[in-house]
């Protein structure tokens, strides 16, 4: 329930009463009037509107764009664009600013700088539109044929500017910061000629084609869309693994070290491949190339392409193989997205260039169908093991249960969390929610694939809705978009059901708890336990905390600092936040053995005894009491039947 303010019969009262009397004394005072708004005249000119993408050839002939990315010490990459033009007048260049993928306006316009635009040697004059900082105003003088701009991405030199994209080994383009776009017309129909000048020595990969000389690619004609959805990453040390089907694993690392993988390794990539295609069924592309960079330089980044996908991870991605899955849920996902969000796409999501908004109103079948396949393809590869992924699965249906903003916020309104909060970090992310869509969505597609196998006898399940609905023409990647009546009636296809109903319930409405009977059904439930399963001790491990979200309502670093605060939880009704410090448990200065062990004694103890911690909030020190007996708890699936249950047949290889 949601606490409000009440305010007591009494002094209710008493505030009628109040109210009643000064009433008159305001009728008598009108609000003082200011003077009207003076209008002065100015001399600005007005813009012209910026059109509407149309779906017709730019008339003007290829782009041709020119990238020196050599500079990897400053980061600064040297861009000179070549616009060709079919008449002179007014034109409007866009850089672009609703980025696929990112679901949300994500251009990085802040660091192209230093613009300039010519023609026949001529500087131009330039206007950026104040209603879009993205789009700039021009002229093209009489008889010239081309525009040409040079501009320079100014790539983040520290953490606090953005993501690192630009390291001393590594390298990540994308070239939606490297270009831009004429403004009217559809970015399929704009072609464009792109090379890039690496450091020496370096290896450059991604789904263009091209010829390399020395330490220049220049990649065949294109169209705008297919450039933007190419990127490119490149290093030092790099490495490529053939996958089969078509598909290519391409690494660059901070060292040649982080590039070895064992023969087992590489052969689990390869039956991830196999075991995605034989879900679909055919391949909606002609090659697909992983973009994979281990490095602790660059910043981490998961993004689907059509023929590639941006996958950056930190080191220890094949030399850290045995502690646990870590990041290998990554590869997984992108791939799918390949069918599920690139070849099959919300028709909200379809734009025709990357000015026009877009809607992501049924991401929680791009993202959370795709989540869903993430990990039992990675369970069927053997990416991660069968009790990894059900560990996996516990941590996630537990998060969810214990958010307290399901009260309040529907599973559908969280779609908007990429535009509404712009993947900033926010103090009570339980109660505000996040990006649920995502897992969530995991749950949802879980709960469909084990009421499919119940109400068909185990004879069908959510991978023959996935072979129906993804199906492709081999090799052809021509988009095809859907909308959620064609979710409703596919699922009807496999199965008589009212699945509007179903979607309604778990999608629109309100769920002070998490449905767990994909689960359930399954023929697991969610129990707790006082040891981590492991994919908690690995994210403890790796991020040197305790996850302790599930009892006392508290994540705390191993040097004391809270990183998380369970809204309406023993630790958030003591007063404990985001950014506080734990100096001292129960009197002693805090450690992790200790802080644990004090959890646990109190549970055993018994007779409500609480644990004390001395918190240092800014310039604050308080003692603060933990009035909490659970104990530790940590989330984990327990088996409720004999054999095997949907969720086990749903996990195991189909090769």
């Amino acid at each position: 329930m949601v606490r409000g303010w009440r305010i007591a019969p009494p002094l209710l009262a008493l505030a009628f009463a109040h109210s009643a009397l000064v009433q008159p004394v305001l009728a008598q005072s009108p609000l003082p009037q200011s003077s009207p708004p003076m209008q002065a005249g100015g001399n600005t000119p007005d813009l012209p509107p910026i059109p509407v993408a149309k779906d017709s050839p730019w008339p003007g002939g290829p782009m041709r764009i020119e990238v020196d990315a050599s500079d990897i010490i400053r980061r600064i990459v040297r861009v000179r664009q070549t616009i060709t033009v079919a008449r002179s007048g007014p034109l409007i260049l866009l850089a672009p600013q609703w980025l696929p993928g990112h679901h949300a306006p994500r251009g990085e316009i802040e660091k192209l700088a230093g613009l300039t635009f010519t023609a026949d040697g001529q500087t131009l004059g330039w206007r950026r539109d104040p209603l879009n900082v993205h789009a700039f105003h021009l002229t093209v003088p009489a008889g010239a044929k081309a525009v040409v701009a040079d501009f320079q991405y100014v790539a983040a030199t520290d953490r606090d500017q953005g993501r690192i994209k630009i390291g001393s080994a590594v390298m990540n383009l994308q070239w939606d910061n490297l270009s831009l776009y004429p403004a009217g017309y559809a970015a399929r129909q704009i072609p464009v000629q792109a090379r890039i000048t690496m450091p020496a020595g370096w290896t450059d990969a991604t789904a263009l084609r091209g010829t390399r000389s020395d330490s220049t690619t220049s990649y065949a004609t294109t169209d705008y869309e297919t450039l933007i959805d190419s990127p490119v990453f490149a290093g030092r040390f790099a490495m490529s693994h053939d996958l089969g089907q078509g598909v290519r694993l391409n690494i660059v690392a901070d060292s040649a070290a982080e590039l070895v993988a064992t023969p087992d390794q590489v052969a689990r990539h390869r039956r991830l491949v196999a075991e995605t295609v034989a879900l679909f069924g055919a391949r909606p592309f002609d090659h697909y190339d992983f973009l994979l960079a281990i490095s602790d330089e660059m910043g981490r980044i998961g993004l689907e392409h059509h023929r590639s996908s941006e996958n950056a991870v930190g080191t220890g991605y094949f030399s850290r193989w045995e502690n646990g899955p870590g990041d290998r849920n990554l590869l997984p996902h992108e791939l799918v997205h390949s069918w599920n969000g690139k070849y099959r796409r919300p028709v909200g999501l379809a734009t025709p260039d990357y000015a026009t908004p877009m809607r992501g109103e049924l991401l929680w079948v791009y993202e959370g169908q795709t989540q869903f396949w993430g990990y039992v393809l990675g369970a069927r590869s053997g990416m991660y093991s069968k009790d990894q992924t059900l560990d996996a699965l516990a941590t996630i249906a537990a998060k969810l249960d214990i958010a307290q903003g399901r009260q309040w916020r529907p599973l559908a309104d969280t779609v908007m969390d990429p535009i509404i909060a712009a993947r900033r970090p926010k103090a009570w992310t339980d109660w505000q929610r996040s990006e649920d869509y995502y897992n969530e969505g995991l749950m949802l597609w879980l709960e469909v694939d084990a009421l499919l196998r119940q109400g068909t006898g185990g004879k069908r399940g959510l991978d023959d809705f996935a072979h129906a609905f993804f199906a492709a023409r081999d090799g052809d990647w021509t988009l095809s978009t859907y909308g959620r009546a064609d979710i409703v009636a596919a699922l009807g296809q496999v199965m008589p059901y009212d699945w509007e109903g179903f979607l309604t319930r778990r999608v629109d409405s309100v769920q002070p708890e998490l449905p767990k009977a994909g689960l359930e059904l399954g023929g697991y439930r969610l129990v707790y336990r006082d040891t981590p399963g492991a994919a908690v001790r690995e994210r403890e491990a790796d991020s040197k905390l305790i996850d302790q979200s599930y009892g006392v309502g508290l994540t705390v670093k191993d040097d004391g600092f809270v990183s998380a605060v369970i809204w309406d939880s023993a630790a958030f009704r003591a007063g404990l936040r985001v950014g506080d410090r734990v100096v001292a448990v129960n009197a002693t200065e805090y450690s992790r053995a200790r802080f644990l062990d004090a959890l646990r004694n109190g549970a055993e103890g018994g007779n409500g005894r609480r644990t004390e911690v001395i918190v240092r909030q800014g310039k604050a020190v308080r003692t603060i009491a933990l009035d909490y007996s659970g104990g530790i708890r940590y989330p984990r699936l327990q088996k409720t039947g004999e054999g095997d249950g949907s969720l086990d047949r749903l996990l195991k290889p189909r090769l």
